[in-house]
């Protein structure tokens, strides 16, 4: 019996690895969970009815690619946050979730070739693991960029090798990043479209943590690329509920980008997708619609970045939130860190190098999240300040 190669050197997926780290071995306090970017703060209460008011539609498929409804709901949210009107009908798909349309955008976009050689696809590294197996699954080569404190946390992909610049099909970018929290500015749009147009590649931005800032909201790639005049095909936009409105459970996720580009994707969907159920789609476009609530989660957000900020203040490398839920701990090794801290405390976080690779130029064992741990901030205010203490004390102050 055969089995594909391309997946035979997939490393565990950093939970699975987490739990073998961790799980034989007693915590050493009460147990906080802040390892997984699962937000816990209430969901608008409202959903919920709007979920039962829609019930009857169990009974029936769901639309493929949203209902003109919940598009027109996302176009609007779009030219609320953006700036950017898109057309509801062309350029705008819901997806189950982003991490469906990362991984499926790349199945309908990318070519088999590029100048008659091997596709590559550049990945910031530490990144979110469903680009590398996009990558793998439309054969194409991930090309890992080490997006480190040098480089500001974004990946440096403007000097990268003519050869493999040349090959890019697609770039992906999460801003704000994940794990770092790090932030593309006007000016990095602006250098990657150009290097975009340049060497003819789509860049994939992932931007589903938009919506949790500290200070000003962080401009987005389709605002830049409309400002520059630029291809409409050029950017493809991922955002979603999960974070913005402590809804990831609804798998509620939308794609935007130039018609050529969302009706390849829609035929591709049209065989293979999993469409959002539609009183779930029903209740999406109630909640794309509402900044109310929006609003009232930053704030929480803000407050634990204070408490953070509090907790760390004078700790040498530490990184203030910038946007997303994260910290991005320094420590000697992030695995012993992580078994240290749940061993003497029953605090839960995830070793930096599980959310990363060996990078372009480097030897594999080189991993640029090695000598971090990522922290997630979402529990309620007092737990986390109460985590954070015992996690400084343990890992930076014995």
């Amino acid at each position: 019996m055969t089995f594909p190669e391309r997946f035979a050197n997939l490393p565990a997926y950093a939970f699975p690895r987490l739990r073998a780290l961790l799980d034989h071995h007693a915590p050493g306090g009460d147990v906080v969970h802040m390892t997984i970017g699962e937000p816990k703060h209430q969901f608008p209460q409202w959903v919920t009815d709007v979920i039962v008011e829609n019930a009857a539609g169990f009974n029936s498929y769901p639309p493929n690619d949203g209902s003109d409804e919940l598009r027109a709901a996302m176009a609007d949210w779009i030219l609320r946050r953006y700036g950017v009107n898109m057309d509801a009908a062309t350029q705008i798909m819901a997806l189950n979730g982003t991490r469906e349309g990362l991984y499926n955008a790349a199945m309908a976009l990318c070519p088999e070739q590029k100048g008659g050689k091997k596709p590559t696809i550049l990945i910031p590294n530490p990144f979110y693991q469903v680009y590398m197996v996009a990558s793998l699954s439309v054969a194409a080569e991930p090309v890992f960029v080490s997006a480190t404190r040098a480089t500001g946390h974004l990946p440096d992909y403007e000097n990268l090798p003519e050869d493999v610049l040349q090959r890019t099909a697609i770039a992906y970018i999460c801003s704000p990043a994940n794990p770092q929290g790090a932030v593309a500015s006007r000016d990095y749009w602006q250098r990657l479209i150009r290097l975009a147009e340049q060497y003819d590649f789509k860049i994939f931005s992932d931007e589903c943590y938009s919506e949790i800032y500290r200070d000003d909201a962080p401009v987005g790639a389709l605002t830049v690329a409309q400002e520059m005049g630029a291809d409409p095909e050029r950017v493809v936009l991922f955002n979603s509920l999960s974070k913005r409105s402590n809804l990831p459970g609804l798998r509620a996720g939308l794609i935007a980008s130039g018609p050529e580009n969302i009706k390849r994707i829609k035929q591709l969907r049209a065989y293979s997708g999993a469409p959002v159920p539609s009183p779930l789609q029903a209740a999406a476009a109630r909640v794309w619609a509402d900044e109310a609530h929006v609003d009232e989660n930053r704030a929480l957000y803000q407050e634990k970045f204070k408490i953070a900020d509090e907790v760390f203040q004078g700790l040498e490398g530490y990184m203030p939130i910038e946007a997303g839920f994260f910290l991005w701990l320094p420590v000697a090794d992030g695995e012993a860190a992580a078994l240290k801290l749940w061993r003497e405390t029953g605090v839960r976080v995830l070793p930096g190098a599980y959310l990363a690779q060996g990078a372009l130029g480097q030897n594999p064992s080189q991993n640029p999240g090695e000598g971090y741990i990522r922290v997630a901030l979402v529990g309620s205010a007092e737990v986390t300040r109460q985590a954070l203490t015992a996690l400084r004390k343990c890992l930076y102050d014995d």
